[in-house]
């Protein structure tokens, strides 16, 4: 065994792997965090939290969509969805109604106050990018591997 070898040096080599900012989970954890603190005066302004930003985007992107439909976008339980939609029903920016089809089936549309507070979010992603630190290209080639990575694990469950 060499002096490389030795079992202090494997073991240290070993322990470096559980040391916190050499997780790629907790990097992306606190980068998470992060991000929400950055959103959230921004939000604030608009009425929103995180999470109800969210649900709006996906209502931005086409409205009239189920309950179902908005948690399969954002990767979510219904169940943890619908108080969340209440609350954004209860601030004026969405409705909810029944499907004539399905009385099970919920369908969430815009209001005029939240196609009205769309055209008031437009800056957020600009402000993002800017706190971000990166240039455009950077973002997205960022994004783009966050997907990638998010799909594969997606795949792995």
């Amino acid at each position: 065994m060499s002096a490389d070898e030795s079992p202090t040096h494997v073991a240290s080599a070993d322990c470096d792997s559980l040391l916190l900012d050499n997780q790629l989970c907790f990097a992306l954890y606190s980068t998470s965090l992060m991000m929400t603190k950055v959103y959230k005066p921004l939000l604030q302004a608009l009425g929103l939290t995180y999470p109800q930003y969210l649900a709006m985007m996906v209502l931005w992107e086409k409205d009239g969509l189920t309950v179902s439909d908005v948690s399969t976008r954002l990767l979510t339980d219904p169940g943890s969805l619908t108080p969340l939609l209440k609350r954004l029903e209860g601030e004026g920016f969405i409705s909810r109604t029944r499907s004539k089809d399905d009385e099970r089936v919920v369908l969430l549309h815009l209001t005029e106050q939240g196609r009205a507070l769309q055209q008031k979010a437009l800056s957020v992603p600009g402000c993002i990018l800017a706190a971000s630190g990166l240039n455009m290209e950077k973002l997205l080639d960022l994004q783009a591997r966050l997907l990638s990575m998010r799909d594969h694990l997606h795949q792995s469950l």
